[in-house]
């Protein structure tokens, strides 16, 4: 036991150490491509180097907008690398020149892009965290449809599917993040006067992204993310005189596909609300023993592993004929605060008289001061 209390003392020490030498990651965060957030990224980097920072442009994507594209004079650029990829010549940010030149700050956009195959890392986020932990500040930028608990969210606003995501974790190693704030009529007005795409694309983009009532709500939620991370370096800097019991919470998933994707992606949300540790519960009975599911639900439960371990749950499965009692022992063991599970494909009525599963679970948490949670 006292060699465990030692190992684990060395562990946190070496942890503050590496956090310590890591850079500090600064991101602008926006609701939609054209708001300015590149344009802000020029304008820092200019204004460090006045003040006789070594910063450089690691990669920065101006889209041809004549403003923006002015901003790079007398920024120092580091190439960016080519190679070939089915008969094309490609460029993407080279990460070992970075970490070889090694200057105090780097600009890097477009968080959420997705590497060339046969890069180190398969997206850009990775060389980011890469980049920050050889000791280098990183400023980047990326807009909230991006951020992969959204994801369902954002499609069913934009009618878009967002095929570049980055987990939540990933925001959650800002030191810093600023939002990007435009209302819809100065976006919109923006947009009309070719500042976002060139005459060709402005009246389909009106049509589709760019309408006022979309633009709310993507407002809406980029203002509600950097008021979360702002509450969670608040909790985490400013010492609380009353210890609260601290939030774990449990996301409880079967075969189910698409309640499984929306329990995984909610429960993220509301872990990273609180900054919380979070784990995602597969109870598998004999019913959905490997030789009797189906192929198919097989595949999207591993998928669903997969996307709840990059949202940064940790994934438990249990074999086991008593859900309820599982679910509960789990809760206990982990020291769950919140349960998570899906609607059930019944009315309130209908769960409480039928479902068994969901009357022996309300029974047994009514008696502890776990919360449970229905996530419709």
């Amino acid at each position: 036991m006292e060699e465990e209390n030692k190992s684990g003392s060395v562990r946190k020490f070496l942890d503050l150490v590496k956090k310590s030498r890591r850079g500090k990651f600064k991101v602008y965060i926006g609701m939609s491509a054209g708001v300015g957030k590149t344009y802000r990224m020029l304008q820092e980097a200019h204004a460090l180097l006045k003040n006789g920072i070594d910063i450089q442009i690691g990669y920065v994507e101006t889209h041809n907008r004549a403003e923006t594209h002015a901003l790079l004079g007398g920024l120092p650029l580091i190439p960016r690398r080519k190679l070939f990829y089915k008969g094309k010549e490609l460029e993407e940010m080279d990460v070992n020149a970075i970490i070889s030149l090694h200057p105090e700050v780097v600009i890097v956009d477009e968080l959420a892009h997705t590497n060339v195959e046969g890069s180190k890392n398969g997206k850009r986020w990775q060389d980011v965290v890469d980049i920050l932990e050889a000791g280098i500040s990183v400023i980047s930028a990326v807009n909230i449809q991006h951020l992969e608990s959204m994801n369902e969210e954002i499609e069913k606003i934009t009618g878009i599917p967002i095929t570049e995501r980055i987990p939540d974790r990933v925001l959650e190693l800002a030191d810093e993040i600023v939002n990007i704030d435009l209302t819809a009529d100065e976006l919109i007005d923006r947009l009309k006067e070719g500042k976002i795409y060139d005459q060709s694309k402005i009246a389909r983009a009106l049509g589709n992204f760019f309408q006022s009532e979309r633009i709310l709500q993507l407002r809406e939620l980029a203002l509600k993310e950097v008021a979360h991370h702002l509450e969670r370096k608040i909790s985490l800097e400013i010492p609380k005189q009353i210890k609260l019991r601290p939030e774990r919470f449990m996301a409880c998933i079967s075969t189910n596909n698409t309640t499984a994707k929306i329990v995984i992606r909610k429960t993220a949300r509301l872990a990273s609300y609180y900054h919380s540790p979070w784990i995602v519960l597969y109870v598998q009975n004999n019913h959905e023993s490997g030789d009797r599911v189906k192929l198919d639900l097989q595949r999207h439960l591993i998928n669903n592993f997969k996307l709840a371990t990059e949202l940064g749950a940790e994934v438990i499965k249990v074999k086991s004929n008593q859900i309820t009692q599982t679910i509960l022992k789990v809760a206990e063991e982990k020291e769950i605060t919140t349960i998570c599970i899906g609607k059930p494909h019944l009315n309130l009525f209908q769960i409480i008289m039928r479902t068994a599963i969901f009357n022996q679970l309300l029974r047994s948490i009514s008696s502890t001061e776990t919360d449970l949670v229905i996530l419709s």
